[in-house]
């Protein structure tokens, strides 16, 4: 018979650290696991510092059998996802549950049920999950790719996970992609030539991010961000504050030629991010930053000699989008993008996404310059 399996809340520092310890537990022998910063887990998690909870309700809670932490699972919900329209995903009743550890599918089981339990209690009647904590952060289950590293913020995930959560009633809502690329030849000559087009245009303007007036070009990006999504599955909108805390955060990792904002007739149009792979370098750091890996990673930060970039994020106003002046835009800044890095740091491959897997768009994007799909994560929903 197997033993039981207690659920209960976080409650106090010792259960906020073994709530983080247990992460690391589970998942040492994976190879392809990169601990993250525990000083990031504990700020993700602080309603003080992290704006997502001016906006949202969250409760951690600690599994437990015979006494010994075996797991872990959040569940929360997000006011501005609520007051989104149903057709994009979320919508009013719509809760989440994310941060998910279990060291066997019993304790998955029991760690889901008192997830659902808590929102039910909530008035929530349905689960899109798994979500950590919002759509910004690391949303979906891998369930693809679990032979290779993530890069920077990309969630990696027990294989097993997949089937316990399915075991639970989860079918799929959503799944995302990534693309992997081989950037140091170049691409296709079809692209040189939209590329070369676009420079001679007198309408169109590319600019790298100014990094002296960082907040100023950030804004613009969030305010195009929030433009260009707010039609997509899944959105919801930044706040105020969580423009700036996404800007302070990505700040050290912004290079100024790997960052492009294009502008049509003046008007900013469109944006894409490109960020060096800091998991090469917290793959070693078992999670922490003292006595001596933040005068490391400060280091690499002001001169990565990263062979790995991602592209996290990019989007076009919707006045151009599905049009031929969107593509030519974003090939544009990934032309520039690849310049740099490769010019730069020699760089080797890139990632782009996540990406939707109905997003026809930039999905015809990736496959045009040649990037194959090296990873999917998976969103699931539930009736409750």
């Amino acid at each position: 018979m197997s033993q039981q399996i207690d659920i209960a809340p976080v409650s106090g520092k010792g259960d906020l650290d073994a709530f983080i310890e247990i992460a690391f537990e589970l998942n040492k022998d994976d190879p392809n696991w990169v601990p993250p910063l525990r000083m990031e887990v504990r700020e993700l998690l602080n309603e003080k510092k992290n704006p997502f909870f001016e906006h949202a309700k969250v409760q951690l809670f600690l599994a437990r059998r015979a006494g010994k932490v075996v797991g872990r699972i959040s569940s929360h919900y997000d006011e501005l996802a609520l007051a989104q329209p149903p057709e994009q995903g979320s919508g009013p009743g719509t809760g989440n549950w994310g941060l998910m550890e279990a060291a066997d599918e019993q304790v998955m089981a029991a760690l889901i049920a008192r997830a659902e339990d808590w929102l039910r209690e909530q008035g929530m009647t349905r689960v899109l999950a798994p979500f950590s904590l919002s759509v910004w952060d690391e949303p979906g289950l891998l369930v693809e790719g679990h032979d290779h590293q993530p890069m920077i913020m990309m969630g990696h995930h027990n294989a097993a996970y997949q089937g316990w959560v399915e075991a639970q009633g989860y079918t799929v809502a959503k799944r995302l992609l990534t693309y992997d690329l081989q950037i140091h030849a170049g691409f296709p000559p079809l692209i040189d030539r939209i590329v070369a087009s676009g420079e001679k245009s007198s309408r169109i303007h590319v600019r790298m991010v100014d990094t002296k007036n960082f907040e100023a070009d950030a804004a613009i990006c969030m305010d195009i961000l929030n433009a260009a999504w707010s039609n997509n599955w899944g959105y919801v909108p930044f706040t105020e504050k969580e423009k700036v805390y996404a800007s302070n955060k990505l700040k050290p990792l912004t290079k100024q030629g790997a960052n492009m904002i294009a502008f049509v007739d003046g008007e900013p149009a469109a944006f894409m991010l490109a960020w060096p792979d800091i998991n090469q370098k917290l793959v070693d750091y078992d999670g922490k930053l003292l006595p001596f890996n933040w005068l490391k990673l400060l280091w690499w930060l002001r001169n990565p000699d990263s062979l790995n970039w991602r592209v996290p994020l990019m989007g076009v106003i919707p006045k151009y989008q599905n049009s031929r002046m969107a593509s030519q835009l974003a090939f544009m800044m990934i032309e520039y993008i690849r310049r740099y890095s490769v010019g730069r740091f020699d760089a080797e491959r890139g990632e782009i996404g996540w990406i939707l897997e109905d997003n026809q768009g930039m999905k015809a994007i990736a496959d045009a310059i040649g990037a194959k799909v090296n990873r999917v994560y998976n969103l699931y929903s539930k009736t409750l």
